[in-house]
């Protein structure tokens, strides 16, 4: 799941960003209103975090132009401010919640697993993906077919997920550092050879007749075994 966190005070978004990698998530870090806008059209989120005080543009008027363009993606404001008028503004502007300064690690992850919720029921009917005799579950990371079953690291699993929602299509290493390291990973792109060769030997292992083929200086697919 990926999220975008703005927040200005680098400390905090520091130490935020490690929390919520450490618990699975993909994180892209702004630093301003207008840093966060050009996130947000640039970028898929499955959520986001706005700091309400931030230079450039405030939170809440990033809040407001996002909704002005349609868009639903789920929005947590993280901010100092715990007047009622002041909360009362976020959740009219479309926030869907509203957490106060300081803040334990463990309600924001509450906060944040609640928000995205709901987002994630609408898909509730596509969280099992199958392609070939394999079968992906979305809900517990859990590969299998007849033979055997790996329950997938979060990078494998993103991986892989993007692969079979779409198969067949070439997916070039910048695409997958892209969609799945983020902008502000240090990691290098040859990480992602790394993880194809794990996902390669967990597809083997599970007698899968589809794999993950490389086309040179292009990307990758995942295809059918007997198909060009």
């Amino acid at each position: 799941m990926r999220l975008l966190l703005a927040e200005d005070e680098a400390s905090l978004s520091k130490a935020v960003v490690t929390i919520l990698r450490k618990n699975n998530y993909t994180v892209d870090a702004a630093y301003d209103g207008v840093e966060a806008l050009e996130y947000l059209e640039a970028n898929e989120y499955d959520g986001v975090i706005l700091d309400v005080m931030m230079p450039r543009m405030d939170g809440i008027s990033v809040l407001q132009r996002l909704r002005k363009t349609g868009s639903n993606v789920p929005v947590l404001i993280l901010t100092a401010k715990a007047e009622v008028d002041d909360k009362v503004l976020g959740l009219d502007s479309g926030a869907n919640d509203y957490l106060t300064k300081p803040f334990a690690s463990r309600e924001l992850l509450a906060r944040i697993r609640a928000m995205t919720r709901s987002s994630a029921a609408a898909v509730q009917a596509d969280s099992k993906l199958r392609m070939g005799n394999i079968t992906l579950d979305c809900a517990t990371f859990t590969l299998y077919s007849t033979v055997n079953s790996f329950v997938l690291a979060n990078k494998e699993f993103q991986m892989l997920e993007l692969m079979m929602r779409n198969p067949g299509q070439i997916i070039s290493a910048e695409q997958f550092m892209d969609k799945i390291w983020g902008f502000e990973a240090n990691a290098e792109s040859n990480v992602v050879w790394t993880y194809i060769s794990y996902l390669r030997k967990k597809l083997a292992a599970l007698k899968a007749d589809v794999e993950i083929r490389a086309r040179r200086n292009a990307g990758y697919a995942l295809e059918e075994r007997g198909k060009n």
